[in-house]
């Protein structure tokens, strides 16, 4: 039950009899009770500009504090004036005199810490007990985004096949505007988000986010004037719920739920369906992880003219993590994700079938080898279109291998020089889906066997950018073959995105202000194999959180 205000009456006065009845006491006392005096006329203070104080009543309980202050008083009165006000802490013979010899600091702060906790819980009424004209379900709500500004210089290699060669070859379509003019991009991201709190077990959230609507990756965008309004949609809507210290199920589009680096999954990437986390706690220093999801990545209307099933992504997980007193731990995860459906199907020309074109994937970026599902067999021809100035669509590249993806995953944080840290990490995965016979049959296409991919990152510095003067800068050399992993999911930066790719990763952030940093990245990378394509991408950030 909520206490009314008038129920805050005697704490308050009975911190303003202590500073008004202090005068007679010695001089060690005197000092202290002048500060719980100060501290008092403050509160008092910040009473009457929250509304729940009127002034009136502040200025005529201070200047009778005052007056009473200044007044002659005998010693016992003085004596028992005290106690009765700050509480007895010892008695002195059989007389009903007791007499505080000082008020200790614990108490000070155990009477500042009930205070502010009354005082907090009081805030939405009136003296007149009438609640503040804010909603209940204020409290309740809580917000989150972060604004980024880049420039981002790219550089392609002279030795680079053009575009058009890379687009137009149907065994490893690469989908590029441009691969052989440097380009300098200005872009942004913004991030806003809501989280409520609907019981001590649920919540649910939304998050805004700029970003092309097509692109279910990178939330950056290109800006100039020409472009005139920027693109906003959302990309977090979710409801979770806990219901053990140890369980929580998402459903909706939430943030990832694996424990993972950006070699099978971009950081920006979204999942929708559903997911279930485990948190086993076996020690104070030893615990578990477990993930369970599905995730639909297309939903197929299917008919008589569509034979093509939904794809999805069927994902499980578990690990073990250990910390030590002094903050460092170790990590080590495995998980097992499986696309189900994505692999292309061809069409039967002879009969001018098209009931296979929904097994193309919808979006994908560049790297698995793909064929083309309407010439079965070709080794010539293209399965993409160059679209007005963006990109190679991806009609009728249907993606040669089937993906089974197994991913380990291990993170060691040394923490011995707290608060900066020695963070090491590595990412290993081998996609057990692919079958170069199985491809044959399907393709008539004799694919090399290029189904692995690892990561090895070091960072040294603070683990996350949160005061002025943190620092950290970091090293990674990565390699991912053509069929590795999902080219349409990894990291939209490292090669411009996708697979078949190999290189490093330079940088550091510097933070300028509290939740506000400068980065600086250098990505140099270049095909694994097929037609050469080297690109370094710079990056310079400012970011800020709120």
């Amino acid at each position: 039950m909520m206490n009314k205000p008038g129920m805050m009456k005697p704490t308050i006065v009975a911190l303003l009899m202590a500073s008004a009845f202090a005068s007679p006491a010695m001089a060690g006392e005197r000092e202290s009770l002048e500060q719980l005096r100060s501290t008092t006329v403050g509160l008092i203070e910040a009473l009457v500009q929250e509304g729940i104080l009127s002034k009136d009543k502040a200025d005529a309980l201070i200047r009778k504090a005052e007056e009473a202050r200044q007044a002659p008083a005998s010693s016992a009165e003085a004596e028992s004036a005290v106690p009765a006000a700050a509480g007895s802490v010892g008695a002195q013979g059989g007389s009903n005199v007791v007499r505080v010899q000082y008020v200790p600091d614990f108490v000070k702060q155990q009477l500042r810490a009930d205070i502010e906790k009354d005082v907090m819980a009081k805030l939405n009424y009136h003296v007149e007990e009438e609640r503040l004209k804010l909603p209940g379900w204020l409290d309740r709500i809580s917000f989150e985004g972060d604004v980024r500004l880049r420039y981002e210089p790219i550089r392609f290699s002279e030795r680079n096949a053009s575009e058009a060669e890379l687009g137009s070859d149907p065994s490893r379509q690469v989908m590029m505007p441009n691969s052989t003019q440097d380009q300098d991009r200005y872009r942004i991201r913004a991030r806003f988000g809501i989280n409520a709190k609907i019981s001590d077990w649920l919540t649910a959230g939304i998050r805004m986010t700029s970003g092309h609507m097509d692109n279910p990756l990178s939330p950056n965008q290109s800006i100039d004037i020409r472009a005139a309004k920027l693109d906003w949609g959302l990309d977090r809507v979710f409801i979770a719920a806990k219901p053990y210290e140890w369980m929580t199920v998402s459903a909706g589009r939430f943030a990832n739920p694996f424990f993972y680096t950006d070699m099978v999954w971009d950081r920006s990437l979204a999942f929708d369906g559903a997911a279930a986390t485990f948190l086993p706690k076996f020690s104070d220093s030893l615990s578990g992880f477990g993930t369970l999801g599905a995730f639909p990545i297309d939903q197929v209307q299917k008919g008589a003219m569509n034979k093509a099933k939904d794809k999805w992504i069927l994902g499980a997980q578990a690990g073990i993590e250990w910390t030590s007193p002094n903050k460092s731990s170790a990590k080590l995860g495995v998980a097992f994700y499986d696309f189900k459906n994505v692999q292309g199907i061809a069409n039967d020309q002879d009969n001018f079938d098209s009931r296979y074109n929904g097994t193309v994937m919808p979006y994908r970026q560049k790297g698995n080898n793909t064929f083309d599902i309407n010439h079965s067999g070709s080794t010539t021809g293209s399965c993409g279109i160059l679209t007005t100035g963006l990109a190679y669509t991806n009609t009728g590249c249907g993606l040669a291998s089937k993906f089974q993806v197994l991913n380990l995953t291990a993170q060691l944080d040394l923490a011995a020089f707290d608060p900066v840290h020695v963070i090491l990490q590595g990412d290993y995965a081998v996609n057990i889906g692919f079958d170069q016979q199985e491809i044959l049959r399907r393709t008539n296409i004799l694919y090399d066997k290029e189904n692995k991919a690892y990561q090895l990152k070091l960072i040294v510095g603070m683990p996350e950018m949160q005061q002025r003067y943190d620092w950290q800068v970091f090293g990674a050399y990565k390699k991912l073959e053509a069929d590795s992993v999902m080219d349409a999911f990894t990291d939209s930066d490292f090669h411009l995105g996708g697979t078949n790719a190999k290189g490093f990763i330079l940088g550091g952030n510097y933070g300028i202000d509290k939740n506000t940093w400068l980065t600086a990245r250098w990505l140099s990378t270049k095909e694994v194999s097929g037609l050469p394509l080297a690109i370094d991408v710079f990056q310079f950030d400012l970011t800020t959180r709120f």
